[in-house]
């Protein structure tokens, strides 16, 4: 059975946390983020440590660094969602291009607004844009 430990920590120790629990040889779970009912953004990073996912999570801040150098892909592709989607931004991460949205999409939205945009109202100015064109 597998136990769940969280630990909050700052943005700070993010790296650090990463480059020892690489030198461990632990496995990177997943990062993920959203947003609590209280209004304040959430952001974890979850590491295997034997039988225990230790996930530990920042709370209310939005910009941090990429470990994509420490981990690679398990990183990239997380941190890159994040920052399309919720608009985390992740220092030294390569955001040139798109995971899945328009290539417009956010210069009308803003970074993150995916989130609180009700989709008619996304394809309604969608639907502008492109008269305008």
């Amino acid at each position: 059975m597998q136990v769940f430990k969280a630990i909050e920590i700052t943005g700070d120790q993010v790296v650090p946390l990463a480059e020892r629990m690489r030198k461990e040889g632990r496995m990177l779970v997943m990062i993920h983020g959203y947003i609590q009912p209280d209004g304040r953004s959430h952001i974890s990073w979850d590491y295997e440590v034997g039988d225990t996912v230790e996930s530990y999570y920042v709370l209310d801040e939005k910009k941090f660094q990429t470990i994509t150098d420490i981990y690679s892909t398990a990183a990239e592709w997380p941190e890159r969602e994040l920052n399309e989607l919720m608009g985390y931004e992740f220092e030294g991460l390569d955001t040139s291009r798109r995971l899945f949205l328009p290539e417009d999409m956010l210069e009308t939205q803003g970074k993150g607004q995916i989130l609180v945009t009700p989709l008619s109202e996304l394809v309604e100015q969608r639907k502008e844009l492109e008269e305008k064109k």
